[in-house]
């Protein structure tokens, strides 16, 4: 019959097993993540939405906050949002406001949509 000193030990090797394990997913979680990552920033390196000074910065910020968020036990939410983002394109020089959809502003978005794809056609009927 095992003594006390047998469990004991058998559980600390429990828990040394168990933590080495831990650690071992853990690393290759962000081991999967650091190349998402660096995949993504050649991406947008290529594309010339950022250079590689940018793009080094980048992976480095989201290593850090991956880490961050795997050291106080954080997971990313998941929940979608109560409503779609709004999204408006803005010259250069304007600032963005907020607008309400009102029933006018659908009537008239529409109008000029039938309008852009009218001239759309003509134009394509003209080549």
């Amino acid at each position: 019959m095992p003594g006390f000193g047998d469990i004991v030990q058998k559980a600390f090797y429990l828990g040394v097993g168990l933590a080495s394990y831990a650690g071992e997913k853990a690393g290759g979680k962000l081991a999967e993540l650091r190349s998402q990552v660096q995949k993504l920033a050649d991406e947008m390196v290529a594309r010339g939405e950022m250079n590689t000074e940018e793009a080094r910065r980048f992976v480095e910020d989201m290593m850090k906050q991956a880490q961050q968020q795997q050291a106080s036990g954080e997971t990313p939410e998941k929940t979608p949002p109560s409503e779609p983002r709004r999204i408006e394109i803005l010259e250069e020089d304007e600032e963005p406001t907020v607008k309400k959809a009102s029933k006018e502003n659908v009537t008239e978005l529409r109008d000029r949509v039938v309008e852009l794809q009218e001239e759309l056609r003509r134009l394509q009927n003209d080549k």
